[in-house]
């Protein structure tokens, strides 16, 4: 059976989001992104909300809801703003969940609990200033001392550097493979910013994204307790890329909140703005943006669902994860610069958020798996390049 209507549950979360972001975030979005100002009350309002646990078992200190929810609250949070989906892509896509799968009952009991309860926020780091898709060319290390871990590099590109708490942090255990290349001599960490030898900075020069912070982070012989390590030396890059999948799909779920957000704000200008007499709404060219839009947004959202559907069931979703990601983020790379375009010259300003929404689209279609990597891996799949094997550990069904 197909069922295309939410559940009470659903709707009730959808609403909620939306009502919160509109109330709270929309009134202040304009002059916090001009002044490229990062706002910490959003995280208590987000916290209040259990959004940043919103996926994590209930003893585990989450709200026990499922991935869907998940899904939806990543929607709602962008059609506002991109950067509060941001939040939701690295504290709980990247972070939680990973742990929630892959991390020791004490490390749960440490770091997955005050996360999901928002009392600690928590972000990845895997980017490096010389290395992105091609995740092997990493550089940072980490060397077995006793019961530590001493971990050198430095990572970039990092949501929330300046303002996590703690970093889910990959890096070479094995020095042999390192110049080999082989990505089984990686393996992942728990990082506290706390730990002696490690110091963060803000990226001031981004293009979009302005209200969120990204920055970087430097680790100078930072030691990492062995406790800290997440799941067995050499499966770092297993931990990355499930970490990734989830990431891929609260990528997927906003960039499509932000398709409706320059749909609703097309339609908007479109009815209001007249030439030649009439309502640019009126003209032909102008209708073929907002059809595209429409189109763009159905899909992107059919997409995202379907992705959720399937890790609700406990079923692999790599395939269906990537297709919704690179399809909703080059759709709302399209709907936004059509967005600027049927508000002309105004949409070339700050007045309105056109801009803004074409500013905050492009790095989703970079970070995450470029558009490219995801092309590559949906041909792969269908001419049988590439096959998901069995994994170790599995996200789990989402269990009432």
């Amino acid at each position: 059976m197909i069922d295309f209507e939410l559940s009470e549950e659903h709707k009730q979360v959808e609403q909620m989001v939306r009502d919160w972001a509109a109330r709270e975030v929309a009134p202040r979005i304009h002059d916090l992104d001009r002044e490229h100002r990062f706002e910490r009350g959003f995280l208590k309002g987000m916290a209040d909300l259990q959004l940043l646990g919103i996926c994590i078992p209930e003893e585990m200190g989450g709200a026990g809801m499922d991935y869907v929810s998940l899904g939806l609250a990543s929607e709602e949070l962008e059609y506002v703003d991109t950067h509060l989906r941001v939040i939701m892509s690295v504290h709980v896509g990247l972070n939680c969940m990973t742990l929630m799968c892959w991390g020791t009952e004490a490390q749960k009991k440490k770091y997955l609990v005050p996360q999901a309860k928002g009392e600690k926020i928590a972000t990845y780091g895997l980017t490096e200033p010389n290395a992105g898709s091609d995740a092997v060319g990493i550089q940072t290390t980490a060397v077995k001392k006793g019961g530590y871990y001493v971990l050198n590099g430095e990572k970039v590109w990092i949501s929330l550097a300046d303002v996590a708490d703690h970093f889910l942090v990959i890096a070479w255990t094995d020095q042999e493979k390192k110049k080999q290349r082989d990505h089984s001599g990686l393996s992942a960490f728990i990082v506290e910013r706390s730990f002696k030898g490690f110091s963060s900075y803000t990226i001031k020069e981004k293009w979009g994204i302005l209200a969120g912070n990204t920055g970087g982070f430097s680790m100078d012989n930072v030691e990492v307790p062995a406790e800290n390590r997440v799941g067995e030396e050499g499966e770092g890059f297993k931990v990355a890329m499930f970490a990734l999948e989830n990431g891929r799909y609260t990528v997927a779920a906003g960039a499509t909140g932000l398709v409706r957000a320059c749909l609703d704000a097309s339609v908007k200008y479109a009815r209001e703005r007249k030439t030649f007499g009439v309502p640019i709404g009126d003209h032909q060219l102008v209708k073929e943006m907002i059809a595209q839009m429409v189109s763009d947004y159905d899909a992107a959202r059919l997409l995202w669902l379907r992705a959720g559907w399937l890790k609700n069931q406990g079923r692999r979703n790599n395939r269906e994860t990537s297709l919704a990601k690179w399809f909703s983020t080059v759709a709302s790379e399209r709907s936004a610069a059509d967005c600027v375009q049927i508000h002309g010259g105004n949409g070339f300003s700050d007045e309105y958020p056109a801009g803004r929404f074409y500013r905050n689209c492009k790095a989703a279609v970079i970070y995450e798996g470029t558009r490219e990597i995801h092309k590559i891996m949906q041909a792969d799949y269908a001419l049988g390049h590439r096959q998901d094997k069995p994994r170790r550990i599995e996200l789990p069904a989402y269990q009432r």
